[in-house]
């Protein structure tokens, strides 16, 4: 073959591999919390740095930081959507429902990072038998408040008020199962503001539990509330003891996948590389890429690690008594 032939197959061939990479919209909240808590611009500009190192030939990626919604244009150019935000009423989601739901119809995937993992909570539709507004709801009831339906949908199971809870704690992730998000993930622990007690799909489906831990007593020292505790918690965590699924992943009838991972308090919990990877890999098969037999490996040194912080003020020293 003549070498301009040859340079002509080559080029062509590296705009396939090219056309052929996934696009990843990766989408962070607003600042919020205290000084490496709820960094989220400064999160998601890591794991998308992290992309960018370990899966550079399978993904590409679109960040947009401060909780402004990317244009139409750049929703629609997406494989897999990934929110790393506040929750509740002020989740950057809940003004774009229509959106998503014409990309979740077509297959496209979806990942929500800790509080993200909360859409609006309502109490419309919790009555008592005089018609009267009960607090908190009857345990069992399925929230009706904005984005629930549609977040147990492609998300496979969401954060509910007086249902879930958010305590801290280290949980310890002694296993993993056989799946693609797990790849080169070894056990490991953490400290964190790890929720669970999710509203999951009716019988769990689609749903694989990705980390699962035992949560201590203590998790429910702190009574009963929208956040806190509730009589079924309390008898999972207290009485059965029965492992809490923390992270999941889901595949969807319309071809899509879902993943929630309720972790990610702590900016420093980034530095951990079994819960980096967990999370990248998850984002590269959540947009129907084929994740490496190693994970998405990313190495960063301190100076990274500690990158794109958002100024905040120093906590406030406790009162001495």
């Amino acid at each position: 073959m003549k070498p301009r032939a040859l340079l002509a197959v080559l080029l062509a061939a590296a705009s396939l591999g090219a056309a052929e990479k996934k696009n990843v919209l990766m989408i962070a909240g607003r600042p919020s919390h205290g000084p490496g808590e709820h960094e989220h611009n400064a999160g998601i500009q890591l794991l998308a740095a992290g992309l960018r190192q370990g899966a550079a030939d399978l993904v590409e990626v679109d960040v947009a930081l401060g909780g402004q919604w990317p244009a139409p244009e750049r929703v629609a150019k997406a494989d897999t959507i990934v929110i790393y935000s506040d929750g509740g009423g002020g989740h950057p989601a809940l003004p774009h429902l229509e959106e998503l739901e014409k990309k979740m119809a077509a297959g496209t995937g979806f990942v929500c990072l800790h509080y993200a993992v909360e859409p609006a909570y309502e109490r419309a539709g919790w009555l008592s038998v005089d018609g009267k507004p009960v607090s908190p709801p009857p345990v069992g009831r399925s929230s009706t408040g904005k984005g629930a339906k549609e977040f147990k949908e492609w998300l496979g199971g969401y954060f509910e008020q007086h249902w879930s809870v958010n305590p801290h704690w280290t949980a310890d992730f002694r296993s993993l199962p056989d799946h693609p998000v797990s790849s080169g993930v070894k056990p490991f622990g953490s400290n964190d503001e790890w929720y669970f007690n999710m509203r999951f799909r009716d019988g769990m489906e689609g749903v694989t539990p990705i980390l699962s831990a035992v949560a201590p007593a203590e998790t429910m020292s702190r009574g009963e509330g929208p956040h806190a505790g509730n009589p079924d918690v309390k008898r999972l965590v207290l009485e059965e003891k029965k492992p809490q699924v923390v992270a999941w992943a889901v595949q969807r009838k319309d071809g899509g996948r879902g993943f929630g991972f309720t972790g990610g308090h702590f900016h420093r919990g980034w530095s951990n590389d079994s819960q980096r990877t967990l999370v990248l890999n998850a984002i590269v098969w959540t947009a129907k890429a084929q994740v490496p037999s190693q994970g998405v490996v990313s190495r960063f040194t301190e100076a990274e690690l500690s990158a794109n912080l958002d100024p905040k003020p120093p906590r406030k020293a406790p009162k001495k008594k």
